[in-house]
C-alpha cells in the first residue's frame, strides 16, 4: 500500500491534494463496511457472493419507503438494517439447517436477490425527485466532519467493533477454530452451526448498513448494474488482507488495510490516465501480485521455523 500511494504520489501530486484523500477515504468507507462482513465469513471458511444484488434489492426498497411511502428516515433505516440482517439469516439457515454449500446458496441469492429487484422496478430506475432532501439522514452518510467523510469515520468505528469482537472476544476464537477445522471444532463442544450462523447474520446486518449508505451516495438505483462486482471487492480485500479462503486466518487490521489498497489502486488508474477498460485487469494483476509475493513469504517463514527446530 505504501509503495503504490508513494509512486502514485511522485508521477501526479494531485494524489495527496485533500479532496482527492477525502473522496478516497469516502470510498474507502463505502467499500469498507461490507467487507468487514465479508471477512469474518470467509474466515469460517465460508463466502457470500450475493452481497452486490443485496445492494440492488434493498436500494429500491429503501428509495421506496422514503419516497412513495413517506416513511420517517430513521424508521426506513431501521427497516433496511432487519432486512439484511434477515438475508444473513437465511443464508445462515440454508448452510448451517439445511447443509447447502455457502457458494451455493450465495450464488443463488446473487441471481434472487437482483431478480426481485428488477421485478420490483418493473426493470426501471429508482431514485429520490428532484428537490427532494433528506438534510439529517444526508448529512450522516454523505457529510463531513473537519473534513472526514462520515462513511470513513463509520467504518473505523465499526472496525475497532469488529477488531474487539474478531480478536478479543470467546466468539472470535470459535470462528477460528471454526475456519481451521470445524469438525474438530464440535468435537471440543463449539456450537459451530451457531458460529457460522452468527457470522453470515453479521455479514447482512453490515450490508444493509452499507446499503444506506451507497443508496445516499449514488441517490439513484439502476438495479440491473447496482452493485455489480461489489462481492468481488470484499473478498478481494479480505484476501489481500490475510484472509484465506481455506478459513482459519485473517485479521480486522488486514481487512482494512486491504479495503485502503483497493482503492489506492483505483484512485492510480484514475489519476494515471489509465483507460478505464483496463481498471479491472490492473486491480487483478496487482492484487495477484500481492497474494504471490504474501504465499511466498509465508512459506519462507515456514522453512526458517522448520529449519530452526531441526537445528
Amino acid at each position: 500500500m505504501l509503495v503504490v500511494g508513494t509512486i502514485v504520489a511522485i508521477i501526479n501530486p494531485r494524489f495527496l491534494s485533500p479532496i482527492n484523500l477525502a473522496n478516497t477515504a469516502n470510498l474507502i468507507g463505502l467499500f469498507g463496511l461490507f467487507s468487514l462482513g465479508e471477512g469474518l465469513v470467509i474466515i469460517t471458511a465460508g463466502i457470500d457472493l450475493s452481497i452486490g444484488s443485496v445492494f440492488a434489492l434493498l436500494g429500491v426498497i429503501f428509495v421506496d419507503l422514503l419516497v412513495t411511502y413517506d416513511l420517517p428516515w430513521p424508521v426506513a433505516v431501521l427497516v433496511m438494517l432487519v432486512a439484511g440482517t434477515l438475508i444473513g439469516l437465511i443464508n445462515g439457515f440454508l448452510i448451517t439447517r439445511m447443509r447447502l454449500q455457502p457458494f451455493v446458496v450465495t450464488l443463488c441469492g446473487l441471481l434472487l436477490y437482483r431478480g426481485i429487484a428488477r421485478y420490483y422496478t418493473n426493470d426501471g430506475t429508482a431514485g429520490f425527485a428532484f428537490g427532494q432532501s433528506f438534510p439529517t439522514l444526508e448529512w450522516l452518510t454523505t457529510g463531513r466532519s473537519y473534513g472526514v467523510p462520515h462513511t470513513f469515520i463509520a467504518f473505523v468505528v465499526i472496525a475497532l467493533a469488529m477488531a474487539v469482537l474478531l480478536h478479543r472476544s470467546v466468539f472470535g476464537r470459535y470462528l477460528f477454530a471454526v475456519g481451521r477445522n470445524e469438525e474438530a471444532a464440535r468435537y471440543s463442544g463449539i456450537r459451530t452451526g451457531r458460529v457460522v450462523l452468527a457470522a453470515y447474520v453479521i455479514c447482512g446486518l453490515l450490508a444493509g448498513l452499507a446499503s444506506i449508505f451507497l443508496t445516499m451516495y449514488t441517490r439513484s438505483i439502476s438495479p440491473a448494474s447496482h452493485g455489480n462486482f461489489y462481492e468481488l471487492y470484499g473478498i478481494a480485500a479480505a484476501v489481500l488482507g490475510g484472509c484465506s479462503l481455506r478459513g482459519g486466518e485473517g485479521s480486522i487490521m488486514g481487512i482494512v488495510l486491504g479495503a485502503i489498497l483497493l482503492q489506492i489502486l483505483q484512485n492510480l488508474v484514475n489519476l494515471l490516465g489509465i483507460p478505464s477498460s483496463l481498471n479491472f485487469a490492473v486491480m487483478g494483476a496487482v492484487i495477484l501480485i500481492g497474494v504471490l509475493a504474501d504465499q511466498q513469504f509465508k512459506d519462507y517463514r515456514q522453512r526458517r521455523s522448520v529449519g530452526r527446530e531441526k537445528s
